[in-house]
């Protein structure tokens, strides 16, 4: 094709592309109306509690304007440095080091031309100071309650983040090039993707991290053979197909979050902690939690334990036949199962044999950032939202821990798909991530305010559930504790103060990555490594210094562990035998229920 046809080509290919976004904008301007009538305007960074956090700090700052007065001068001296140095650089033609660089795990100016552009340089470094000076001050005003300044330090990060000159086409120096390069089109195209995530998310900004056709749940993800071999409104309980003749005597049952979907225990074949488990003789049952709706508004946290792992071993016990049980608790699904253990532990109940943490929180003393959306205010403010619409939409709660690391989360694809005009590339993890569930308003608000914002679990009769009273201090069964060294979620200094709240025998274990790589590590990927200890002193700091590294997967520590507590091998169970018969093929139909 010659250049005059190419052009031709490539205009009128253009001009389609345009005719394209201008229809869907049309269309997402038509369906506004509608949206916004079912939005009362809850967000998880209310508007109204970032302004009068931002007032009270002013307010202090005022009553002490030297420290502002100090931490200015000392801006305006390094930010001359910064201009002198960039002169010499351009006019002198001479190498100078900079006055300010990223952070080692900061990725946003890993482009080579950040650092050999002058320009983008001195735009990079004037970036950095800025930022840093205005946490920096955040920082130090005085007179500020804790909660408070962790609240204004988050915040103020979200905002310096959000201002980066790699957020903005003009000033990244590659969508400069990719725009240079395809006439424009990456950005036609980054276009609309964006449109596409507003009506994708029915006007809420609904950020596509993968390619959310490249996976399909119980075709290209969990996929681990099995039935479902019981069901109540809000579980399936799955019992998985055995791969090996015979099979450990006491049945697993797994008891994963509902905040998220159970299939991060099963993504791939290559990954699939299930899979794995099966493989090594277990007869694994595991509770798929429903996808809650407006009816399910009124569903406790007792109920969730009720109609999830009681009424899950009473299933299990009359299907296999057996008296005891190992059992797995991952997440929130760890923080049930402490609660379920408590109940079972006053009615003398002693079914389960030993008890597995997957990054669990009993003690919510120290929860990290994402404390910072706890509090009496903003607590009021969702169970408002919550009483109207039933549940908490799963976007808010994605909303949050996405803020949690906005520069990998948001940042760095709003780069790719709106700047540089890029297909979300499929990763299991992040379409997983992408699969959210909603939250029953009653359930929900028992939990933030009876843990995260009371702690009430923590203390001996602080939260009576069923008429019972729950003491952690009476559970004595064996506890293997996983947690994850980077955990942004449940950070392992507090899952480990939670683990010495047990009574019984506790082996700590600590993997490396965070909150999901670091659980989801399998023996073959030799990642990440782990470490352990047969002490728990009081302190986590000194249990670290003593623990012994390890390299590979925590996997198979653990079973060897659980080993002990398996009993002798009996002839392998086929789901779906009597007295159970099989409701569906694994993974059922409750974990397939998707929104948006």
């Amino acid at each position: 094709m010659s250049k005059p046809d190419q052009d031709e080509a490539a205009t009128r290919r253009f001009t389609a592309e345009i005719t394209e976004l201008a229809e869907k904008y049309r269309r997402i301007l038509q369906q506004q109306g509608d949206w916004m009538a079912d939005d009362d305007g809850f967000r998880v960074m209310h508007p109204m509690v970032i302004g009068k956090a931002f007032q009270e700090m002013m307010t202090k700052a005022l009553e002490e304007p030297r420290d502002l007065i100090r931490d200015q001068v000392a801006y305006w001296t390094k930010m001359g440095e910064v201009w002198q140095r960039a002169a010499r650089r351009v006019l002198a033609e001479e190498p100078v080091d900079p006055v300010v660089t990223p952070a080692p795990e900061d990725r946003r100016f890993k482009n080579d031309a950040w650092t050999d552009g002058p320009g983008f340089d001195l735009l990079k470094q004037v970036y950095l100071l800025t930022a840093g000076h205005i946490q920096s001050s955040v920082g130090k005003v005085r007179g500020l309650d804790e909660h408070t300044r962790k609240k204004l330090s988050f915040y103020t990060r979200q905002f310096v983040d959000a201002m980066s000159p790699a957020n903005f086409a003009l000033t990244n120096p590659e969508v400069l090039n990719a725009t240079v390069e395809s006439r424009g089109e990456n950005l036609v195209k980054g276009m609309n993707h964006l449109l596409e995530d507003i009506e994708r998310g029915r006007g809420h900004w609904s950020l596509k991290l993968t390619d959310l056709e490249g996976f399909k749940v119980g075709e290209t993800l969990a996929v681990t053979p099995g039935k479902v071999v019981f069901q109540n409104e809000m579980m399936q309980l799955v019992q998985y197909t055995p791969t090996t003749e015979t099979v450990r005597q006491r049945p697993l049952l797994i008891v994963p979050p509902w905040i998220n979907k159970f299939y991060i225990l099963d993504l791939r074949p290559q990954n699939s902690f299930i899979r794995w488990a099966v493989a090594q003789g277990h007869t694994v049952f595991l509770i798929s939690w429903v996808n809650p709706d407006k009816s399910h508004a009124g569903k406790t946290f007792e109920e969730y334990m009720k109609q999830g792992p009681l009424t899950a071993l009473d299933v299990i016990c009359e299907a296999t036949g057996e008296k005891k049980v190992n059992a797995i608790g991952y997440c929130i699904g760890g923080t049930l199962m402490g609660v379920t253990l408590g109940y079972m532990a006053a009615k003398r109940d002693r079914r389960i044999a030993s008890i597995t943490f997957f990054t669990s929180l009993l003690d919510f003393s120290d929860t990290g950032e994402i404390s910072v959306f706890i509090d009496e205010e903003q607590i009021s403010l969702m169970e408002e939202h919550m009483n109207r619409v039933g549940y908490l939409e799963g976007h808010h709660l994605a909303d949050a821990f996405s803020m949690l690391r906005d520069n990998d989360l948001i940042w760095s694809f709003v780069i790719r798909n709106y700047l540089l005009g890029r297909e979300p590339m499929p990763f299991d993890i992040l379409y997983w991530n992408s699969d959210s569930t909603h939250m029953p308003a009653a359930m929900h608000s028992f939990y933030l305010r009876n843990m995260y914002q009371k702690n009430l679990l923590s203390k001996p009769g602080g939260i009576t559930i069923g008429g019972v009273p729950i003491d952690l201090g009476k559970i004595k069964i064996p506890t293997y504790y996983l947690s994850t060294r980077e955990d942004h979620i449940a950070p392992w200094k507090s899952t480990y103060t939670g683990a010495r709240l047990l009574a019984g025998p506790v082996t700590f274990v600590l993997g490396g990555s965070g909150h999901v790589a670091g659980v989801v590590n399998p023996p073959p990927s030799a990642k990440y490594g782990y470490w352990t200890h047969d002490g728990l002193p009081e302190s986590p700091d000194d249990w670290l210094a003593a623990a012994t590294p390890h390299e590979g997967s925590w996997w198979g520590d653990w079973d060897g562990w659980v080993t002990q507590f398996g009993g002798k091998r009996v002839p392998a169970r086929q789901p779906g035998d009597a007295p159970l018969a099989a409701i569906e093929d694994a993974p059922g139909s409750y974990v397939k229920m998707r929104i948006s």
